[in-house]
């Protein structure tokens, strides 16, 4: 079979991600990672507010889809509004 390193990993539907304790989070990152807080929640916060309204007049699935496309592509090192352009290009009517 052929690898494609570029394509993301299907995850199952049934196989949610679990959600760590806070004894997990201490024992993984401890507090090493609080200078990053600030500046990413404020980074998240207009796509936070525009998933939720785009939520309004779609569903909260399409909506978190979306957003968390965006903020991928961002990851990567894609400037904010192209990463929304992108992700709004692969949408017809409304569906990925």
């Amino acid at each position: 079979m052929y690898y494609n390193p570029y394509m993301i990993p299907y995850m199952p539907m049934r196989a949610y991600p679990q959600e760590p304790t806070g004894q997990q989070v201490q024992q993984a990152v401890g507090s090493q990672y609080q200078s990053l807080k600030m500046p990413v929640l404020q980074l998240v916060a207009p796509w936070v507010q525009y998933g939720l309204k785009e939520a309004q007049s779609t569903s909260y699935e399409h909506a978190m889809t979306e957003v968390a496309a965006i903020a991928y592509l961002v990851g990567k090192g894609y400037d904010p509004m192209m990463a929304h352009y992108i992700v709004e290009s692969w949408e017809k009517n409304e569906q990925f």
